[in-house]
């Protein structure tokens, strides 16, 4: 071997240590900025919000004497079927699912929020005549057998 093909082999080491050196400084930055950055955070942080406030307007809708079990997207079940919160125009639509007891059959439902957590619009599959009454006093509230 002459002393070209050795220092040519020696340099090639030295490119190839110091592109995986680069290559692992910028995984390394890169992993650094997604754990430091506040932003996904605050969104979950905003998404588990609407939530909890989607549940409560639920509630005031549903108006059960006993305990109203609610799938949502803090407490997804795929065996029930599928949930979602979706920021929409100027405001949110949550989804998901809820019965009154283990008797009652799941109910799907879906609601329109506005930027404050306000609701704007309510759609729910129930075949009760309660619900079938408060939906002809609340324009918000549709009800589908």
């Amino acid at each position: 071997m002459t002393v070209v093909e050795r220092n040519g082999n020696t340099w090639q080491r030295a490119a190839r240590l110091l592109v995986a050196f680069g290559i692992g400084i910028a995984i390394a930055l890169y992993a650094y900025m997604r754990v430091v950055d506040p932003e996904p955070r605050m969104q979950r942080a905003r998404e588990e919000a609407v939530v909890r406030e989607a549940r409560s307007i639920l509630r005031e809708f549903v108006d059960v004497s006993g305990e109203l079990q609610i799938v949502d997207p803090l407490a997804p079940d795929r065996k029930i079927g599928k949930v979602f919160i979706y920021p929409s125009d100027g405001g949110w639509e949550v989804s998901g699912y809820y019965r009154r007891d283990d008797a009652d059959s799941w109910h799907p439902w879906l609601m329109q929020l506005d930027g404050n957590g306000v609701l704007s619009g309510l759609l729910v599959q129930d075949s009760s005549t309660e619900m079938g009454r408060r939906a002809a006093g609340d324009k918000r509230l549709t009800v589908r057998q």
